[in-house]
């Protein structure tokens, strides 16, 4: 429910904007560092909003990639700590997780008795 309304906001956003787009269609004067130009107000709009979401897509995914390093580093922790742990109070790891994985199999049912 909640990624339908995300994209239902995602295309109002993108109605607002491209209505704002085609009212201002008069020649605007753009200025760069090595001169200047004369663009339809309509391409610095749009241009405009898609550099904005290329920057913020951009900074998100960025913040995604730190965030599964972290998560794999803190994983990796974990997983020492665990072992330092089973080390000292003398417990193996490998009856520890088959015993976890027997206990979440589900039971199994047999066609003859439905």
């Amino acid at each position: 429910m909640k990624n339908q309304w995300i994209i239902l906001l995602g295309f109002a956003f993108t109605l607002i904007v491209a209505i704002f787009a085609v009212i201002n269609v008069d020649p605007v004067t753009v200025n760069y560092l090595f001169g200047e130009s004369s663009w339809p107000l309509i391409l610095v709009i749009l241009g405009s909003v898609l550099m904005g979401g290329l920057i913020v897509g951009s900074v998100g995914i960025v913040r995604i990639f730190n965030l599964q390093k972290q998560v794999n580093v803190l994983k990796k922790e974990l997983s020492q700590t665990e072992a330092a742990a089973d080390k000292k109070h003398g417990v193996e790891k490998k009856k520890k997780v088959q015993t976890i994985r027997e206990n979440d199999k589900p039971a199994r049912v047999n066609k003859s008795d439905i």
